[in-house]
C-alpha cells in the first residue's frame, strides 16, 4: 500500500496539505500502476478542518475520482475514537463507517492504541455492516530499555487470539508499528506466531516507519515470516519519520524471492511529480532523518514532526531534547499503551508538562484519563502513585467500565448532542455535519460557519531588497529571543516564522471609556500564559465578575487545551488576545480589576 498521501503527509507535514496541491502526484502514482492507497482518516481527517479550511469528505471524493473506481482506498480509524482524539458514542461510530463508505473508501484499518480488544468489537462490526473491508490491527512498539511486562511476541499473539475469541469480523490483519521501534527479530516471531493462530490463507499486513532506522530490516523480517503486504511511501514523504521509499524497498528486495510487482521507472517519474507538487511546503529537517533516541522514547513518526512543528510555532523547539527524555518516563509509568495516536499525543502532552513544570506537578487531562481507565484497559497497571495524583488533580476515580458504555450514557456525546450544536449555530443538519461537529467539536463548527483559518506551512517567496512600495520591510532574518532562534521572513503584511505565515495588521491600542475607568480606579492583576500556545477562546467578557480559579482564556498547546485561570476574584478589565493569537510563556492574556 502506498501511504504517501495520508501517513506521508502526517509524518512529514503534520497532515497540513491542501488537496489541490497533491492530486497531480496521486494521478502520476495511479498511472505508475499503484492501485492501493492510504487515502484519509487518522490525523488527515481533523487536520483538514483545523488547518486547511477544507472538507475531509470532499477530499475523499476527489481522491476516489482521481485514483479511479477500481483502486483500493484505505483509511485509518482508532476503534471507539474513530478519527477523533476523544472516544465516541455508538451512533457516531456507526455513522463513521457509513459516511466513509458513502465517500468512496474501500477498507478501514482499525486499531486501538491500548490493544484493548473491547474497543475494537463494535467498531469492527459497524465497518463490516456498512459494506467496507475491515483490517483489524494489533499495535506494536518496543518498550524503553529496562521495561518489561508487555509488547512481546507472546503479548501480541495473546491480543490476536482475543480478537478471534471475540468474533470480530475482519478481512485482514495488520501489525502496526507507528514508532518504528519493534526490533526485526520480534516482528518475525510475532508474524510467525500469527500464521499459526490465524485461519489458513488469512491476509497479514505489516506497517512500520523509518524513524529508528530499521524499517527495511523490519519489513524483510515480516515478509520472511509470512506477511502478505507492507506499507511504502514516495519521496518527499518517505524515509525519516515516514515509511521507507518504494525505490529503497525495491532495491533491498533485488536478488531475493520477493518482488513489488511495479514498473520502477514509472514510480521514479511519479516521485518527480510529487516533489514538484510539494516544493512550496516547509520541509522540517527532522522529517528526513533517523532519530537514534526513539527506542528510549518511542515517539511515532506521525507525531514527531507534527509536534516539533508546533514547538517551532510556540518558540520552544529548544525543549525538544528534554521532551524526548521526559517521554521515556511517561511511557514507563503510564501502563505501556502503544505509542500511536491518540496515546502518543497523551504521552507527549504529559512529557511537555513535565518539562515546562516540575515533573508530575501538572497532569495532562488526556494522559490522566488514560491511566485512570477512561480510554480502556492499559496493557499493564500504571504506576499507582501517578494514578493517585491524576485522580486528585482531575477529580476522577479510576474506572474499569467500557468507554463505549460510558460514552453512550454521556449527554454531551453522540448524534443528539452534535445536532443540538449545529442547530445552536444555525448550521444545516446533515449526516456529514453531525459527524464533523461530534469529532472536531468547536473547530469543526468554526469550519462549517466559514470561520476556519488556514495553517498550512509553506515557504513564502521573499525579497532581500529592502522596503516595498507598501512601506513595509522585507527580507530574511535570524531572530534570537532569550536564547531561542527563530527564522523570520518579512514580505509586506506577511510574516513567516519558522515556515508558518501570518498576516500582520498593526493598529494603535485603544480602550473604551469603561475600560479606562476600571483601569484608573482599581488594582490590576494580570492573567498570564503558563506555557506557549494558540488562543482558542475567551471564556469571559470585559465587565464580567469572576471568582478565583475561574477560567478566563483557553489556549491550545500541543493539541491540549490549557486553561488560564484567575488568581483572584474581581472584574475582567481587559482581554488582551484574540482567538488564533500565538502567545508565549508569561504573556499577559487578560487583566482583572480587584
Amino acid at each position: 500500500m502506498c501511504t504517501a498521501f495520508r501517513d506521508g503527509f502526517q509524518s512529514v507535514y503534520g497532515a497540513r496539505v491542501l488537496t489541490a496541491d497533491f492530486l497531480p502526484a496521486l494521478a502520476a502514482a495511479r498511472d505508475a500502476g499503484i492501485d492501493y492507497f492510504e487515502a484519509g482518516g487518522g490525523a488527515r481527517f481533523q487536520s483538514l478542518y483545523f488547518y486547511c479550511n477544507e472538507d475531509a469528505f470532499d477530499m475523499m471524493d476527489q481522491f476516489r475520482a482521481t485514483a479511479g473506481p477500481e483502486a483500493n482506498l484505505q483509511t485509518l480509524a482508532r476503534g471507539v475514537n474513530v478519527v477523533g482524539l476523544e472516544s465516541q458514542s455508538g451512533d457516531i461510530i456507526r455513522l463513521h463507517a457509513e459516511l466513509f463508505n458513502k465517500h468512496g473508501i474501500t477498507t478501514i484499518r482499525n486499531f486501538d492504541a491500548l490493544n484493548d480488544v473491547e474497543n475494537l468489537v463494535y467498531s469492527g462490526q459497524c465497518i463490516v455492516e456498512a459494506g467496507l473491508k475491515h483490517q483489524v490491527c494489533v499495535t506494536l512498539m518496543e518498550l524503553p530499555p529496562g521495561c518489561e511486562g508487555a509488547h512481546t511476541a507472546e503479548f501480541y499473539s495473546d491480543r490476536l487470539q482475543q480478537i478471534l475469541d471475540a468474533d470480530i469480523p475482519f478481512d485482514s490483519v495488520c501489525f502496526k508499528d507507528a514508532s518504528g521501534t519493534a526490533v526485526p527479530s520480534k516482528v518475525h516471531e510475532t508474524i510467525k506466531q500469527a500464521r499459526k493462530i490465524l485461519p489458513e490463507g488469512a491476509f497479514i499486513h505489516f506497517h512500520t516507519h523509518e524513524t529508528a532506522g530499521i524499517s527495511v530490516q523490519a519489513n524483510l523480517a515480516a515478509l520472511d515470516a509470512g506477511a502478505d503486504a507492507i506499507d511504502l511511501s514516495l519521496a518527499p514523504c518517505s524515509g525519516g519519520t515516514c515509511q521507507p521509499d518504494i525505490l529503497v524497498m525495491w532495491h533491498a528486495l533485488r536478488g531475493s524471492d520477493y518482488t513489488l510487482g511495479i514498473d520502477i521507472d514509472k514510480v521514479r517519474e511519479a516521485e518527480e511529480v510529487f516533489k514538484e507538487c510539494m516544493q512550496d511546503y516547509f520541509l522540517p529537517p527532522e522529517a528526513t532523518t533517523v532519530e537514534p533516541l526513539i527506542p528510549w522514547s518511542p515517539m511515532p513518526g506521525g507525531a514527531l514532526t507534527a509536534n516539533t512543528q508546533m514547538m517551532r510555532d510556540n518558540g520552544i523547539l529548544d525543549k525538544y531534547p528534554d521532551l524526548i527524555k521526559a517521554m521515556s518516563d511517561v511511557v514507563r509509568r503510564g501502563g505501556f499503551g502503544t505509542s500511536v495516536t491518540p496515546v502518543s499525543q497523551f504521552y507527549i502532552q504529559q512529557a511537555l508538562n513535565n518539562v515546562m513544570f516540575k515533573p508530575w506537578e501538572k497532569i495532562a487531562p488526556s494522559y490522566g484519563k488514560m491511566i485512570l481507565g477512561y480510554f480502556g484497559k492499559t496493557p499493564v497497571e500504571p504506576d499507582p502513585e501517578i494514578v493517585r495524583v491524576a485522580s486528585e488533580q482531575l477529580d476522577l476515580q479510576p474506572t474499569t467500565r467500557s468507554p463505549l458504555e460510558m460514552n453512550n450514557e454521556d449527554p454531551a456525546k453522540g448524534v443528539p448532542a452534535a445536532r443540538a450544536a449545529l442547530e445552536g449555530a444555525g448550521l444545516p443538519i446533515t449526516d456529514e455535519n453531525i459527524f464533523i461537529a461530534a469529532t472536531c467539536q468547536d473547530k469543526g463548527l468554526a469550519f462549517l460557519k466559514g470561520e476556519a483559518a488556514v495553517g498550512v506551512r509553506k515557504v513564502e517567496p521573499t525579497s532581500d531588497t529592502g522596503p516595498t512600495s507598501r512601506g513595509a520591510a522585507t527580507g530574511k532574518y535570524d531572530l534570537k529571543i532569550n536564547d531561542r532562534l527563530f527564522q523570520v521572513a518579512l514580505d509586506g503584511p506577511r510574516v513567516t516564522v519558522n515556515g508558518r505565515t501570518f498576516e500582520v495588521d498593526v493598529q494603535p491600542a485603544s480602550a473604551s471609556s469603561d475600560d479606562v475607568g476600571i483601569a484608573a480606579s482599581t488594582e490590576q492583576v494580570a492573567v498570564n500564559a503558563s506555557m506557549p500556545g494558540v488562543v482558542l477562546k475567551a471564556s469571559v467578557q470585559i465587565g464580567d465578575h469572576i471568582n478565583q480559579g475561574d477560567t478566563v482564556i483557553v489556549l491550545e498547546a500541543m493539541k491540549m487545551e490549557v486553561n488560564a485561570t484567575a488568581s483572584v476574584a474581581g472584574t475582567i478589565a481587559s482581554i488582551d488576545v484574540n482567538p488564533g493569537d500565538q502567545v508565549v510563556t508569561g504573556q499577559r492574556l487578560a487583566t482583572i480589576a480587584k
